[in-house]
């Protein structure tokens, strides 16, 4: 039986995890189905995209990873002392990379979250979160995936 990430780390933690991540009902994240001949290999680049996106906003050092044909495996190391050093505009900044809002003029959203402090340790601490950092990876990957099936 497997367990939560937050279940297994407490919030803040510092270190260096191997995470597993796996397709459901035999679903194929990349590679050659061969029960249908359908090619899954272009989603390779999908997810190498993401980690590097990612990367560049979390507080988070990518040591590895490996993609295979139903599953993905990431070591990462979590570095909430450099979060708890970036500065409320960074902390902003970030997040709004993270998830851009098309309906919001971005430099009063940019505001507002500034100006809100409790909202700014909450952004912090995700930020530096190993649970919210494979959430961000994997959501938008089978979002699109499950999309691209149904066509």
């Amino acid at each position: 039986m497997t367990y939560a990430r937050k279940i297994l780390i407490p919030k803040g933690s510092p270190g260096t995890f191997h995470c597993v991540s796996r397709c459901v009902r035999r679903a194929f994240l990349c590679g050659e189905d061969r029960l249908t001949g359908r090619s899954f290999e272009h989603r390779r680049q999908w997810v190498e995209d993401r980690i590097h996106e990612l990367a560049g906003i979390f507080g988070v050092a990518i040591w590895g990873y490996a993609v295979m044909s139903n599953h993905l495996h990431v070591v990462v190391q979590i570095l909430p002392e450099v979060v708890s050093r970036w500065s409320k505009e960074e902390i902003v900044e970030r997040w709004m990379r993270l998830y851009p809002r098309q309906d919001q003029n971005p430099e009063m959203r940019a505001e507002v979250l500034a100006g809100n402090a409790e909202r700014i340790e909450v952004l912090r601490e995700r930020l530096s979160n190993l649970s919210w950092f494979m959430r961000c990876l994997v959501e938008p990957i089978a979002r699109a995936a499950n999309k691209e099936c149904l066509r």
